[in-house]
């Protein structure tokens, strides 16, 4: 090479001044595709995701519905679309849940320490209603309820319809206070199993129950939400703990004696104020582990079906309007998943898994590690595998195969003909009938 020729290192150098000039000249401006080409994410499920794409953050939760899938992160709300993962909107928001069904979904959104929340449209994002005054927020398929607070304890409860402008009903709740805010705040029900790999909140809202409690100090407030009227007032001792669920309120003592907790349950039917069935020896496993006795926990379930524990060990469900067993199993059986339809089951040496339905519908039964997990949505029963890692949907009533795919990620959503895994930030979003995973 000739003396003082800059050789290709000065070139190098020249071309990067140019490239710097010109972007922030606003000429042109190369960076971005040139980083997004070094940051491109891996496919999350190759070959079976329709679409995948990165998101600005961590969500919260996914929801798919009305043709949207709606993202919740800590601070905003985004909406894509169903088709090709296109973003349709975005809202600033610190909370949001979705209700309705496909047809009248709605996306309710609001602000942490801030009265108020607003109902917008999921494609579009455009505002559908405005509330001012509400504290606290409960979304369900077939209907919205929201607390309002004027003085202190001063409260009211009231009914809408997804889409409605006009409250369905009003029913008042004094007592309630401050306690419950934001969106969905916990309530004396029953709550659905967990599974790793599968947000809580995968089978996004459920059916409004005939029943629900408003904790009230030390009592609760039995609110019939077809009729909008407080129909009882439960008053439980220390040694008990309420839960509504199945049309009854169910009350479940814990006794400490003998070094040992001894468990019993009675149902209720607050419309009759009569006994409906009682069972002793049942341990809906509303404490935690020790002799103390103390419950500090909901029982497991769905709307109707609970998950209990019989005097020696085995695990039962049961219908809670009537208490008759749906499913009795062995001490080393586990039941992993279960709603109001169908229940997942653990073999007892923890190689397969059995899908046991409520409905007549005729079961299933899959090989899986003992690692493996499930949670159930109404359209889907969901598995998750290691070794490999992999993630499975299945029809709940006969387990053939919706979507099936080789990858780590979690799933964050199910709906009526596909479900969304997050890997880190990015999306993907599985329709129904793809799968490459054998």
């Amino acid at each position: 090479m000739a003396s003082g020729s800059p050789g290709w290192k000065g070139y190098a150098v020249s071309i990067g001044v140019v490239l710097v000039v010109l972007a922030t000249t606003g000429v042109w401006n190369p960076f971005p595709k040139i980083w997004s080409w070094i940051d491109t994410s891996d496919p999350i499920a190759p070959g079976v995701a329709q679409w995948q794409l990165s998101l600005g953050g961590t969500p919260q939760s996914v929801t798919i519905t009305g043709g949207a899938v709606i993202v919740e992160y800590r601070t905003s709300i985004e909406a894509y679309g169903v088709g090709a993962g296109v973003k349709l909107w975005k809202s600033d928001a610190d909370w949001a849940a979705v209700a309705g069904g496909e047809a009248d979904a709605v996306v309710v959104v609001g602000r942490l320490l801030t009265k108020g929340y607003q109902v917008l449209d999921p494609r579009t994002g455009q505002v559908r209603r405005v509330d001012t005054t509400a504290t606290g927020v409960w979304t369900y398929t077939n209907g919205i309820l929201d607390l309002h607070c004027a003085k202190g304890n001063d409260c009211e409860l009231t009914a809408w319809d997804p889409r409605g402008t006009q409250p369905l009903w009003t029913v008042p709740a004094p007592g309630i206070g401050f306690k419950l805010s934001a969106d969905n705040p916990d309530l004396p029900d029953t709550k659905p199993l967990t599974a790793n790999r599968v947000n809580p909140q995968v089978a996004g809202p459920a059916q409004m129950p005939s029943l629900i409690g408003l904790p009230e100090d030390s009592k609760v407030r039995i609110v019939n939400t077809a009729q909008g009227k407080v129909v009882q007032t439960a008053t439980p001792a220390s040694n008990q703990r309420i839960a509504v669920a199945g049309g009854r309120v169910l009350t479940v003592t814990g006794d400490a004696r003998d070094g040992t907790c001894y468990y019993g349950v009675v149902a209720n039917s607050p419309a009759s104020n009569q006994t409906v069935w009682s069972r002793a020896g049942l341990n809906l496993r509303t404490a935690g582990n020790g002799s103390s006795c103390k419950q500090d926990r909901d029982p497991a379930g769905g709307s109707d079906v609970v998950l209990g524990v019989d005097p020696i060990g085995r695990p039962e469900l049961l219908a809670a309007h009537d208490g008759r067993i749906l499913w009795r199993g062995d001490k080393d059986q586990r039941v992993l998943a279960v709603n109001d339809a169908n229940a997942v089951i653990r073999s007892a040496d923890g190689t397969s898994l059995t899908g046991r339905s409520f409905t007549g519908a005729p079961g299933w039964r899959r090989s899986v590690s003992t690692k493996g997990q499930a949670a159930l949505t109404p359209w889907a029963v969901v598995i998750t595998d290691s070794k490999p890692d992999r993630v499975t949907a299945l029809n709940p009533s006969n387990g053939s195969v919706l979507t099936e795919a080789k990858t780590s990620a979690t799933v964050f959503a199910a709906g009526p003909g596909a479900m969304i895994l997050v890997s880190g930030r990015d999306m993907a979003y599985l329709p129904f009938g793809a799968s490459t995973a054998r």
